[in-house]
């Protein structure tokens, strides 16, 4: 499927756009399930400024979504309308440590900003060593693992409002609760600051070996896989709930439940966006079938439904 080619228009209403914009692009590359059809237009701001003025003049009416390294994503088949917007590590991906402050921005990897504060002997973020996404992902979805959470070490996080304007977020102001927070969807994450502790450089050391043992042993991280496809339950666990419905090892097309976490699903080989949705959402209606409990998706699902 492909969409109009509005990258002309786009071009014409910003002369002064420093980033890069594409038409039809497939966003499959961009996600870790290597699945899904193109975006209508692809924009990879030069930095924050680029990203201002580009919303600045972006009409509107147009639909807009930001992905980060696609960790956490769907793309159905049908592709997205609009705009996708992809922030890169060279606009936004520096990370810096004063004192117990660390600051990242939105595309730097949460494995990065958990190197950088143990660089810096700052305890407190090593859980972001275990969150295969980025740092604007993170504050969007309270990222966490291993037992704390973003909101545990958030100080305030920087954004663009969909008209360009600078926003700024305190912990409170971002209203986060499990695996969400309550910033309006349309706001542009591009920094944060991360409060820590200085600790002694062998403990926090150990600590990130204890969270990268933990990937290791039990998620299929060397698939194409997305992170925990559903939200555990209030005082559940989502892979338990899904084995014992039955759906470890389950297959749809090229998409499977992995053997090894079953809150995981993986990409086989050749596998699409529907072959990817279809199995959550069989996996969801046989848990609700065997035990009652409706599962609900932690994985972002964007774009069109092919027919």
């Amino acid at each position: 499927m492909s969409f109009p080619d509005i990258t002309l228009d786009l071009k014409a209403a910003m002369p002064k756009l420093r980033g890069r914009l594409l038409a039809n692009e497939s966003l499959a590359p961009l996600t870790w399930f290597r699945a899904g059809g193109p975006a209508q237009v692809l924009f990879t701001p030069a930095d924050e400024g680029d990203l201002a003025y580009f919303l600045k003049h972006l009409p509107a009416d147009l639909p807009l979504y930001v992905v980060g390294v696609g960790s956490n994503l769907i793309v159905r088949d049908g592709g997205m309308p609009g705009v996708v917007i992809r922030l890169s590590p060279r606009g936004f991906g520096e990370t810096s440590v004063q004192g117990e402050i660390v600051s990242a921005g939105a595309a730097a990897l949460d494995k990065r900003v958990a190197e950088t504060a143990a660089a810096a002997n700052v305890s407190g973020l090593e859980f972001f060593f275990g969150i295969p996404g980025t740092i604007g992902g993170a504050l969007r979805m309270n990222a966490g693992a291993n037992g704390a959470e973003t909101r545990d070490v958030l100080v305030e996080a920087a954004g663009l409002s969909r008209d360009g304007s600078k926003l700024a977020f305190t912990n409170a102001d971002m209203n986060f609760v499990y695996r969400n927070c309550g910033v309006d969807p349309s706001v542009i994450f591009t920094s944060a600051r991360f409060r820590g502790k200085i600790a002694a450089p062998e403990a926090i050391r150990r600590r990130m070996n204890e969270v990268q043992s933990h990937r290791e042993t039990a998620q299929p991280i060397r698939e194409k896989t997305g992170g925990s496809t559903f939200k555990n339950p209030p005082g559940q666990s989502a892979w338990k709930l899904i084995d014992a419905a039955g759906c470890r090892g389950l297959r749809v097309g090229g998409a499977q439940v992995s053997e090894m976490h079953c809150n995981f699903l993986i990409n086989t080989g050749e596998a699409s966006g529907h072959d990817i949705e279809t199995i959550g959402e069989t996996v969801r209606a046989r848990v609700k079938e065997n035990s009652g409990i409706e599962l609900h998706w932690e994985i972002k699902r964007i774009g069109v439904l092919t027919p």
